[in-house]
């Protein structure tokens, strides 16, 4: 049952730094009522309390893009780790620090002992649905080998290094997690949603998913996963061939575990090893429409005209109409 009640002045001054708090606190929950409880706030406290409402719901997503990214396995997101020493994606920074998360969470026990062995047997990538909105699904195969390790609770996570052409929706990502579609996921980088590709840098998304294995029964064991991402099309330069294309890489698949052996009870990383020959993965293109070059000119006439007799619409109108009679 939900009940209401009014605010006392005391808590209707105190509301907005409250709300401000619960995102300084990292409080996911919390936070993801402050755009009502200040647009509330402001209606109640100012005459044009709807102007303001208006201007901060359409503000408010670049700032809220800061509480995004929020990955529970590990210590901390790999991608959290890299972009809190760089401030732009570049390929060759984080392969750096990837193999530096990988030696600081080995999942030996001892120095001496052989790190546990996944096999990467397959990886498909497509691109599903048409227009401007569209999913990146990629199927993952799996193969675990018989030998009894000392791994548990494992996630699959994938890195998926975005072309500066598209971008993910932190809070569609957010929709997805709350509903139970990962285990936690993140979003980094570049995640202003409004700039042209020739304005904006590369974002990353990192996807937490959970899977169980049973190496008990003496026998290799298949895992076959698949991730769907929805992402969505940058404003695109001009081309003269009317389409901008935009390709995507392989992704970062890794392997996190629990070590039920380790004292400290601590998480540990995997890379799944694969056989180049036999592995290939066929590159994915997104060809998004943009506007043609030489059609530059014949556009910025049309428009200036349009905008010139639409003012002169509106403004006659309002000179005639308001002589005196």
């Amino acid at each position: 049952m939900i009940v209401f009640r009014e605010i006392s002045p005391a808590e209707d001054f105190y509301y907005p730094i409250g709300s401000l708090i619960s995102i300084f606190r990292n409080d996911k929950d919390d936070a993801l009522l402050v755009p009502m409880r200040i647009v509330g706030w402001i209606s109640r406290r100012s005459e044009m309390g709807v102007l303001w409402s208006f201007f901060f719901c359409c503000c408010f997503p670049v700032v809220a893009l800061s509480i995004s990214g929020d990955c529970s396995s590990l210590e901390d997101c790999i991608l959290k780790s890299y972009f809190s020493k760089h401030e732009v994606l570049s390929d060759s920074s984080f392969q750096d620090l990837l193999q530096d998360e990988l030696s600081k969470f080995s999942c030996k026990l001892l120095p001496g002992d052989p790190n546990p062995q996944l096999t990467l047997s397959g990886l498909g990538r497509r691109l599903i649905g048409e227009g401007s909105h569209r999913h990146l699904s990629s199927t993952i195969q799996l193969q675990i080998p018989p030998q009894s390790f000392p791994l548990q609770s494992c996630k699959l996570v994938m890195i998926e290094r975005l072309p500066s052409g598209v971008f993910a929706d932190p809070f569609e990502l957010d929709h997805l997690l709350h509903h139970g579609a990962y285990a936690a996921i993140g979003v980094f980088g570049d995640t202003n949603l409004e700039l042209p590709s020739v304005s904006s840098n590369r974002s990353a998304v990192e996807i937490h998913m959970n899977f169980k294995h049973n190496t008990s029964s003496g026998a290799m064991s298949a895992l076959g996963i698949r991730i769907d991402l929805p992402l969505h099309a940058r404003y695109a330069a001009l081309h003269e061939s009317g389409y901008s294309e935009v390709a995507f890489g392989t992704p970062d698949l890794l392997v996190s575990c629990s070590m039920e052996g380790s004292s400290e009870k601590r998480s540990c990383l995997i890379v799944p090893s694969s056989d180049s020959n036999k592995l290939r993965t066929d590159v994915v293109v997104w060809k998004i429409p943009c506007g043609i070059m030489s059609h530059t000119n014949v556009v910025s006439v049309v428009t200036f005209a349009t905008a010139f007799v639409s003012t002169l619409v509106i403004v006659l109108p309002s000179v005639l109409y308001s002589k005196p009679r």
